[in-house]
């Protein structure tokens, strides 16, 4: 609890309003498939389009979102352009949030099985 004060996660801290921010970022299911594509390394506009089953245009408009709140960065190679996550963070985020979700519907989830199994990879997010 120490350790938290210190870090500013305390119910009087500056942050929580934009924590808030973060939240309603992430409360759009597009932009949390995004996110989930890019855990792994950058894709582009069109890859992104196709694995969250969207259009460019859209894909495009859920990026440039994640690039005004610094959770995603571009990248540009001649006509492509190429975004990753800025950091693990938001990855951290959203995994944190399937694995809540696991919890309503599951008694086990699958992300148990990682400790279980002694291995640190996250699991049960495909």
């Amino acid at each position: 609890m120490n350790a938290d004060a210190k870090c500013g996660l305390t119910a009087q801290s500056s942050y929580v309003e934009l924590a808030v921010e973060v939240f309603a970022m992430l409360a759009d299911a597009t932009r949390v498939r995004i996110i989930l594509a890019l855990r792994d390394g950058e894709l582009s506009v069109n890859q992104l389009a196709e694995i969250v089953d969207k259009s460019p245009a859209s894909v495009s408009q859920h990026l440039a979102k994640l690039r005004l709140a610094r959770m995603a960065s571009a990248r540009q190679d001649g006509q492509r352009v190429f975004y990753r996550l800025t950091d693990e963070h938001a990855r951290q985020l959203v995994a944190d949030a399937i694995f809540q979700a696991q919890h309503a519907v599951d008694s086990h989830p699958a992300h148990h099985d990682r400790d279980r199994l002694g291995h640190g990879k996250i699991t049960g997010l495909s």
